[in-house]
């Protein structure tokens, strides 16, 4: 069980609840392309092949539904949000990862990137989604889809996301390299990589 659910509406440490949904990213907005767009499994798969799905393809994959809270680092937090997509488990079981890995890097446009330990990203309420409250995501919210996981900072969960690397070894995304905590659970206050304890992540 995750963290996100068996603690759904309550508030991690200095946090503040948020009515509306703000928009935060870094970098601009991309714009979509649907004959261009591809998700990609990649790096330590089972069967040593990149499992790939187009827009078409994607959006027919068993649709999910998760009731959970959103955490973002900048200290606000949603509760009781709807979100609809594609499962981190349905991923995992139509692209299996080897035996070896223990970490994921999520990929999104421009080359952003997030790792995350292979037991948060195989969360129960881990999921593309596609979806917020049963409406499409906008673009400025991370349409056609964007990765969230519950239990962790909003930020571990990258917007416009492309495809999963399977990795038998940590390595750190774009916000990790640049100060943020390599774990980033809300519950913990982990927000930034000075606060991080032996066994966190990989040396800066």
């Amino acid at each position: 069980m995750g963290q996100s659910e068996s603690r759904a509406g309550e508030l991690p440490p200095g946090q503040r609840l948020q009515r509306g949904w703000p928009v935060t990213h870094y970098g601009p907005v991309p714009r979509f392309k649907p004959d261009r767009w591809e998700f990609r499994v990649f790096g330590n798969t089972a069967d040593g092949d990149k499992h790939c799905w187009n827009h078409e393809e994607f959006s027919a994959l068993p649709y999910s539904i998760v009731k959970a809270d959103f955490h973002c680092v900048t200290k606000f937090s949603m509760v009781g949000m709807e979100w609809g997509g594609v499962s981190a488990a349905t991923v995992l079981r139509l692209a299996p990862p080897a035996p070896g890995v223990t970490h994921v890097m999520v990929w999104a446009e421009y080359g952003f990137s997030s790792n995350l330990r292979i037991e948060d990203f195989s969360d129960d309420k881990s999921i593309f989604a596609t979806h917020k409250g049963g409406e499409p995501l906008t673009a400025e919210h991370g349409f056609p889809a964007r990765l969230v996981v519950p239990h962790l900072y909003a930020w571990k969960g990258p917007k416009w996301v492309r495809g999963v690397e399977y990795m038998t070894a940590d390595r750190r995304g774009f916000w990790e390299e640049r100060g943020y905590h390599n774990v980033g659970s809300p519950w913990s206050e982990q927000r930034y990589s000075y606060q991080e304890e032996p066994g966190d992540g990989p040396e800066l």
